[in-house]
C-alpha cells in the first residue's frame, strides 16, 4: 500500500480534499482519526475493521504492531472540521465530533459496582445505567463490555434475583434492559432454560405494565432459545402458554414500542421452531396476529413473519386457522416477488400447506392471481427450493386455472424446474 504522501487530493463535490485528511485505508475523509502504535493515523472504522481480519502490521509502514491501542488525534480532526466548515458553500458537512470508546477500566470498576450486594442499592442501579448509556452510545463500548470475563454472569444474576416477586425490581429492569444487547453463550442459556423459576419469572415480565420490559424479556427469551442446542432445554420454554400469550400480545401492540414488532416477531419465530409445541403458538391467536400485521414489519423482519407462517402451516391445527382468516391468502400472494427470495419461498411454501388441505384455499388462491405468480417465479432466478414449492403448486392447482390461464398454454414446460 502506497504512503500517505503519495495520495494525491481527491475530487468532491467540487473540492478537493487535502491527502493528509483522507484515510490511507479507505481513501475517504476521515471522521474518527486515531493514531497508531508507528505514528500513523487511519480512520478509526477502517483501522479497527483492518486489524479485525488479522492483519497484525501497519497498513502503510508494514510495522509489526505489539500495541494495538487507538489514540484521538484531535489536533487533525479539529482541522479536518475547520476545512468543512470552511468549504460548506460547496455542500460539504461537518464532521460531528465522535463519542470515544469507553475505558476498558472504567467499565470493570461499574461492572463490579452493579454485581456487588455489599453496595447501596443507589450505587448499583447508577453503575448499571451508566453501562447501559455506554452501550447505547457506540458499538465497540457493546464490545467492551462483553469482552469483560463476567459481564454476562454479573447481569444474568441482577436480572434473576428476585425471581419470586410478581414485580421486577428497578435494578433487575435496568440489568435486563443491558444484557439483551448481549448474545449470551450455552452455558447461560442453559442455567436459564433450565430452571423453571427463572423461565416462569420471564413469562410474568411478558405482562409487566412497562411495555420496555416486555419487550426485553421477548428479546431475552429469544436469546435463550437460540442458544439453546437441545431440544429438550428449548422445550422447556416454549411449553408455557402465558409466553406465547404475552409474545403475540407484543405483536398486538406494535406502536406501544418502537422494537415491539422486531422483538415480537423474533421471539415467536423462535418458539415456532420447537415443532411439538407450535400448537401454543396457534391457540394463542398467532394466525390472526401475523396476518393482521404482515404488512407493518420491515423486510427483514417480514421474512420471519413468513417462516412463521409456514412453519405453523405443517400442522393442521395451523392450517385451519389460516385458512379461517379471509386475507391470508391474498396477501400470500401478493407477497410473492414482492420482499425477496426467502420471503417468496416462505410464502410459497405456506400456500402450497393452505392448499393441499383446503379445496377453498385453492379456489381463493386463483382468484387472487397465484397462477401468474407462480409461473413468474418458476421463470425467475429465485430459488431453487422456491420453484420447487411454486411447482408443486401449480399441479396442484392445475384443475382450478381458469379456461383463459396462461398456465393452460402448452408452452409452459414443467421440466425447466430443477427437481
Amino acid at each position: 500500500m502506497p504512503g500517505a504522501a503519495t495520495l494525491e487530493p481527491l475530487d468532491l463535490v467540487g473540492v478537493q480534499i487535502p491527502y493528509h485528511f483522507r484515510c490511507p485505508i479507505s481513501l475517504e475523509l476521515m471522521r474518527d482519526p486515531v493514531i497508531i502504535s508507528t505514528g500513523q493515523t487511519y480512520d478509526r472504522p477502517s483501522i479497527e475493521s483492518w486489524v479485525a481480519t488479522g492483519n497484525t502490521t501497519c497498513p502503510v509502514t508494514r510495522t509489526q504492531l505489539t500495541d494495538f491501542t487507538l489514540i484521538p488525534n484531535h489536533t487533525l480532526r479539529r482541522l479536518i472540521q475547520e476545512w468543512c466548515v470552511a468549504n460548506r458553500s460547496f455542500g460539504v458537512e461537518r464532521i460531528p465530533t465522535p463519542k470515544q470508546p469507553a475505558d476498558p477500566t472504567l467499565v470493570r470498576s461499574l461492572l463490579a459496582q452493579a454485581g456487588s450486594h455489599s453496595n447501596p442499592y443507589p450505587t448499583r442501579l447508577a453503575a448499571l445505567r451508566r453501562l447501559r448509556g455506554l452501550a447505547r452510545d457506540l458499538d465497540k463500548n457493546r464490545s467492551i463490555i462483553s469482552s469483560h470475563i463476567n459481564a454476562r454472569e454479573i447481569l444474568v444474576s441482577i436480572v434473576f434475583s428476585d425471581t419470586g416477586s410478581d414485580l421486577s425490581s428497578e435494578l433487575s429492569r435496568e440489568a435486563l434492559a443491558l444484557l439483551v444487547m448481549f448474545p449470551l453463550p450455552e452455558s447461560d442459556c442453559s442455567a436459564v432454560a433450565s430452571d423453571p423459576e427463572r423461565v416462569g419469572f420471564l413469562a410474568r415480565l411478558l405482562f409487566h405494565n412497562s411495555m420496555e420490559v416486555r419487550v426485553n424479556s421477548a428479546a431475552l427469551i429469544e436469546n435463550v432459545l437460540a442458544g439453546s442446542r437441545t431440544a429438550e432445554l428449548r422445550a422447556q420454554i416454549s411449553n408455557v402458554d402465558e409466553i406465547h400469550q404475552g409474545v403475540i400480545e407484543i405483536l398486538r401492540n406494535p406502536l406501544a414500542h418502537p422494537r415491539a414488532l422486531k422483538m415480537g416477531i423474533k421471539a415467536l419465530f423462535a418458539l415456532c421452531l420447537v415443532k411439538q409445541t407450535r400448537d401454543k403458538a396457534i391457540s394463542a391467536g398467532a394466525p390472526e396476529t401475523l396476518i393482521n400485521t404482515l404488512a407493518d414489519f420491515e423486510k427483514c423482519d417480514s421474512e420471519r413473519a413468513l417462516a412463521t407462517i409456514e412453519l405453523l402451516c405443517r400442522i393442521p391445527e395451523g392450517c385451519a386457522a389460516f385458512a379461517a382468516h379471509a386475507l391470508t391468502v391474498p396477501l400470500l400472494v401478493k407477497t410473492i416477488l414482492k420482499i425477496s427470495d426467502r420471503a417468496t419461498e416462505y410464502a410459497a411454501g405456506a400456500l402450497l400447506s393452505l392448499c393441499s388441505e383446503s379445496e377453498q384455499s385453492q379456489n381463493d388462491a386463483v382468484a387472487a392471481g397465484i397462477i401468474t405468480q407462480l409461473l413468474l417465479l418458476v421463470q425467475s432466478e429465485c430459488t431453487d427450493r422456491a420453484k420447487r414449492k411454486a411447482q408443486l403448486l401449480l399441479k396442484l392447482l392445475r384443475d382450478s386455472w381458469p379456461e383463459d390461464s396462461v398456465g393452460n398454454s402448452d408452452d409452459f414446460v414443467c421440466s425447466e424446474v430443477v427437481w
